[in-house]
């Protein structure tokens, strides 16, 4: 058989590939003309490579890997190969040629093993991509002798050229040799801040780059024309890890793969399986004894651990290991943290003053004396019978705890805490900005998704074969309209879906209330409501853990039917669909406790039914707002526990378990490969690969809004929200330091959409707090008392004022107790919560003039809080600048600064080329003088007077 020459003048040992592999490769169109695989036969590879962060050659740095799945040949194993690329001459006519065809595979069949089609496929596109990459300037170098069976790696280096020509398209800022001062506080600021920094100095971290900076280099965008500007003494360091992964991962989603007419990036190799994985290396290990010392080590000590918990966080590091997008989260996450702290504080304050008046409140001291001897009305048909109020006294003492005049003034506080913090982390965002060089930064159009690139194929190919047109086509909304439909009614759904597990635990409440109040024992009547509260509320927990990852499903799914262009559209839709399916899901048992329970269920003799034998709930005699205080916080603190805690530690354990005995009953089959040192991309491989942001920033937003839209019924969220966040913080680093695959570094200004959707809550807020205290709490009502109907100016007679009458006869048939001496006497008149007229009246049982007096009084302070507040919060909003004046100096004078150095740059250039014309000029005038002795001369001499301007 011919061998190509290109091959001959390597013995086939070296090769380390069969030669009808070549041949075959020849025969389908794809001869790798600027590209020779040879084994990587070392005796000990791993001490020139440092354990796969280096190529073989222990010089050039491994700064991307593509994985890849391959089959084995049964006759032996696969050695090494390496890629070395050194001719980069232009390949004309390798992607036009067809993909291999018949006659090909019959000849591969007679000399290897049989690979499938598909197989031969991707492993086409594999080479032709890899080919395209070295001609776009990458170095390349392939492993498959590892230690996991199956599973090919590899390796990308960007040279030095192709850093430089990366950066100067995308105006990556770079630091430049000129320094200058930072603007420093003066006088009685300065020793403020000096001895702050030295109250706070254990609670910093140990970091490099988190110590106060005094001087800072001037960046301007890297330009190959004025390397002369930038710092290159160590070229080495100038582009760091995270910047060269960025490089590579740009020209990965640019270079395309174009066999049979299908363009095919980086993004679309993987959704196709061509590869398995694409991901840049972590920096080494993070532990062990003889590890050498590196950024994610420094992570880990500093910032992954439970132990330094109490210490701020090395932002900066944070942001040059993983990028802007991810540490622009942690530093937000950070600044909620730190702003949950005085939150907390007055939170503690407002529930120790209710713990402190619980003995001095006149309405829970009336409820729960039992000289007034109050009968109420049963709680349901039959089986119910009357109670004494006494019975509710915990529930009244405790109510007070949250029901307070401390509540209203907390409701005020956290509205403008909300906005407060909105304020400060937009100026914190601001000097993050100014430090990681960002202020100019405008984010440009993302590449096209694969999806959206493979419908567009689609569609011109359907188009084509119609109407024979060519030209460039893209997505309408007409294309997009049945998964628009789609999209609107399966939220529709699911949002009904919600509503109708609400309403089944409403009947399960009812249901067991009756059930229970049926009970022969008196301890277990009187504690029917809180049994049926407590299980209702965990009821609603697990169905709100299980519909949260049901709901985020199902709103990916129907975010890829849309095919969204962009990256960033695909997350803005994603995030919106799933905020709306989670914010209704983990609130819509709140918002039915807190202004529908209790409404609705009619009088004595007229109840509300539902199925025509369900009564609807009541209230307790002190107010729903007890029942939402249990609600919310068991929601919280669960879904805090649960969702937020467990399944972050518990579930990336478990897969990792998984893994780990996959591969341990790989390597029980193959002893030669379990012997082998891992590599470093080996065991990043193994790492759990990065999912995004969203759901960080989910389980996030929906705490913000567990703290602000219902804060009145709940002082403590604050706090709940504070322990939780800092074990949140930790949590997060750690999972992304040792968990987690390196991700790709994504250059951000701000946090998007996030930030929009904080503001919508925190507006939410305010006008649902004002209803919560107007409505659900009894703090209108004692106020209209107090002002209205008091006699001697207190609040005794209020319960009594607030308890309507009701004849025990005008009871419907069938309605009544069936054990009406239950109390030991015979009852006439029973007491029920609400403002009607007594049953002596003229218009027995209507709706009285009180309720009406209350009600416009509920409405009305609805309307002055609503506004009042919204006016403080916008006038926070105003007072406080967005841009801190010091980082406005310093902005306008890195501006300054630049032109001062083009002008320089300038003025030296005119300076030269003076310098030239003035010499050039001297020598023509010495030249004319003596001309006729230089004409007389040798020739050289004659030539002498012209070799100035021909050196410059």
């Amino acid at each position: 058989m011919r061998v190509n020459k290109k091959y001959s003048c390597l013995p086939a040992e070296e090769k380390g590939i069969h030669i009808i592999n070549i041949r075959a490769i020849e025969d389908i169109g794809y001869d790798q003309h600027e590209s020779t695989l040879l084994n990587s036969l070392s005796k000990d590879p791993d001490a020139d490579c440092k354990y796969g962060l280096y190529f073989r050659d222990g010089k050039r740095k491994v700064d991307y890997i593509l994985v890849y799945h391959y089959k084995k040949s049964s006759a032996g194993k696969a050695l090494t190969r390496r890629v070395h690329h050194n001719d980069s001459s232009a390949r004309s006519t390798k992607q036009d040629q067809p993909l291999p065809g018949k006659g090909v595979q019959l000849e591969m069949r007679e000399s290897e093993p049989h690979v499938d089609y598909h197989e031969d496929d991707k492993r086409f596109r594999r080479e032709e991509y890899e080919g395209n990459l070295v001609e776009a300037g990458l170095e390349l170098e392939r492993d498959e002798d590892t230690k996991i069976h199956g599973v090919g790696f590899v390796k990308i280096h960007a040279p030095w050229n192709v850093l430089c020509r990366e950066a100067e398209f995308l105006k990556l800022k770079m630091p430049t040799k000129k320094m200058y001062q930072i603007n420093q506080t003066h006088g009685l600021l300065k020793k403020i801040n000096s001895v702050i920094q030295k109250i706070t100095e254990p609670i910093q971290p140990k970091v490099a780059e988190h110590k106060p900076q005094t001087v800072k280099r001037l960046s301007y965008p890297f330009s190959r024309e004025k390397q002369h500007l930038f710092d290159l003494s160590d070229r080495d360091s100038f582009f760091d890890s995270k910047t060269r992964s960025t490089i590579v991962y740009e020209i990965l989603k640019r270079t395309t793969c174009t066999k049979a007419k299908y363009s095919m990036g980086i993004t679309s190799l993987l959704a196709n399986g061509v590869y398995s994985a694409a991901y840049p290396l972590h920096d080494g290990d993070y532990e062990g004894e003889n590890v050498e010392p590196n950024d994610r080590k420094l992570l880990c000590e500093e910032w992954a651990s439970y132990g330094v918990f109490y210490k701020y966080q090395p932002i900066d590091l944070v942001r040059k290991y993983f990028g802007e997008k991810i540490g622009l989260y942690f530093a937000w996450l950070g600044v909620y943290t730190q702003m949950l702290i005085p939150a907390s504080i007055v939170g503690i304050i407002v529930f120790l003053y209710g713990c402190a008046t619980v003995d001095e409140n006149i309405p829970s001291m009336e409820m729960c004396d039992q000289r007034n001897n109050i009968t109420m009305c049963p709680l349901c048909d039959r089986t119910c019978s009357y109670w004494k109020m006494s019975s509710a006294c915990a529930t009244a003492r405790a109510s007070h705890l949250f029901d307070n005049p401390a509540t209203v003034f907390f409701s005020v506080f956290m509205a403008l805490w909300a906005a407060t913090f909105m304020e400060h982390w937009k100026r914190k965002q601001m000097r993050l900005n100014y430090r990681w060089d960002l202020t100019g930064f405008e984010e440009e159009e993302d590449h096209p998704r694969a999806e959206y690139e493979a419908k567009v194929l689609e569609k011109s190919l359907r188009k084509e074969h119609k109407h024979k047109e060519t030209d460039k086509e893209k997505l309408t909304w007409k294309d997009r309209f049945p998964a628009y439909l789609t999209n609107f009614v399966g939220i529709i759904f699911m949002v009904g879906l919600t509503f109708a597990i609400v309403f089944g635990v409403i009947i399960y409440r009812i249901s067991t209330a009756a059930a229970l109040a049926i009970s022969s024992t008196p301890s277990g009547r009187s504690s029917v409501r809180v049994t049926v509260t407590a299980t209702a509320v965990i009821i609603n927990l697990v169905v709100i853990i299980i519909l949260d990852e049901v709901y985020g499903c199902i709103a990916r799914w129907l975010t890829q039917i849309e095919v969204p262009k962009t990256d960033k559209n695909f997350e803005e839709r994603l995030i919106f669909k799933a905020f709306l399916l989670k914010f209704v899901n983990a609130y819509t048992p709140i918002f039915y406790v807190a202004f529908f329970k209790g409404r609705f269920v009619g009088r004595p003799g007229d109840y509300v039914y539902i199925f025509h034998s369900f009564r609807m709930e009541e209230c307790a005699p002190g107010g729903c707002l007890m029942e939402l205080c249990i609600q919310l916080s068991i929601i919280m603190l669960g879904k805090q526990l649960i969702q937020n805690n467990l399944f972050e530690i518990g579930i990336p354990k478990m897969k990792k378990f998984i893994r780990y005995m996959k591969l341990k009953r790989r390597r029980s089959l193959d002893h030669e490969e379990h012997m082998k040192k891992k590599q470093r991309y080996e065991v990043d491989y193994n790492l759990e690969p990065f999912a995004g942001l969203t759901p960080e920033y989910m389980e996030m937003i929906i705490q913000f809004g567990f703290v602000t839209l219902f804060v009145a019924s709940f002082p403590l969220a604050p706090l709940f929200a504070l322990l939780n966040n800092i074990i949140e913080i930790r949590l997060d680093a750690k999972k992304f330091v040792t968990e987690l695959r390196r991700p790709v570094a994504v250059r951000a200004k701000d946090i998007g959409i996030w930030y929009n959707i904080l503001r919508g809550i925190g507006k939410l807020a305010v006008i649902i707090n004002a209803f919560v205290i107007s409505f659900t709490s009894d703090f209108i009502p004692r106020l209209v008392y107090l002002y209205m109907y008091s006699e001697n100016g207190t609040m005794h007679g209020f319960v009594n004022h607030t308890l309507s009458s009701f004849n025990v006869s005008d009871f419907q048939a069938g309605t009544a107790p069936n054990d009406p001496m239950d109390l030991g006497y015979e009852v006439q008149i029973c007491r029920y919560k609400d403002y009607r007229e007594p049953p002596w009246s003229e218009n027995k049982y209507d709706i009285s003039k009180d309720f009406w007096a209350v009600l416009a009084a509920r409405l009305a302070f609805v309307i002055v809080f609503q506004n009042l507040v919204m006016f403080m919060s916008d006038f926070v909003d105003w007072i406080i600048p967005d841009i801190p004046k010091d980082i406005s100096q310093q902005i306008h004078k890195e501006k300054v600064l630049m032109v001062e150095v083009f002008m320089r740059e300038e003025q030296g250039k005119l300076q030269m080329l003076e310098t030239w014309k003035d010499n050039d000029k001297k020598k023509g005038e010495n030249c004319n003088n003596h001309s006729p002795k230089f004409s007389r001369s040798r020739s050289g001499s004659l030539s002498s007077c012209h070799s100035y301007p021909l050196d410059v």
